[in-house]
């Protein structure tokens, strides 16, 4: 267990959620809806918000695999730390998608809070996204 997910879990940020893995797969309808409107939003030349509906598309992925294992998040940054504990590092989802994770994060937060963004980032997320919902849609229907 990693350093940054057990400090979660102590910290209450991380938490059992029993009614977890019957959202599930509301959670991944949710990231597919996201997805989707974020290719529309990309195509209109509005990067900037494509880049925000990406990284949500991405977090309801992430949302949906912590739902599997009756988990819930209470922050960000908790959720990506529970993602690579609980199926990165168990090999269950590959480390890129889990870069591709922390990096929409990143570049979510910065179209968001400092209006930084660009076509090439947008692009290259919208990749990502696209292979880690099939992913999760695969985990999820275990």
């Amino acid at each position: 267990m990693s350093l940054e997910y057990d400090d979660c879990l102590k910290r209450g940020k991380i938490k059992p959620f029993s009614r977890g893995v019957s959202l599930a797969p509301k959670e991944i309808e949710t990231a597919a809806s996201d997805l989707e409107r974020a290719k529309k939003t990309f195509k209109e030349g509005d990067y900037k918000w494509a880049t925000i509906q990406i990284y949500y598309a991405m977090f309801h992925c992430a949302r949906a695999l912590l739902y599997k294992k009756n988990l819930r998040e209470h922050s960000h940054y908790c959720l990506i730390a529970a993602i690579k504990t609980l199926y990165v590092e168990t090999k269950q989802l590959p480390v890129h998608l889990l870069d591709g994770l922390q990096e929409a994060k990143n570049l979510r937060e910065d179209a968001d809070y400092y209006n930084r963004w660009s076509e090439q980032g947008c692009e290259k997320l919208l990749k990502l996204a696209g292979e880690l919902l099939s992913k999760a849609k695969e985990i999820i229907t275990e």
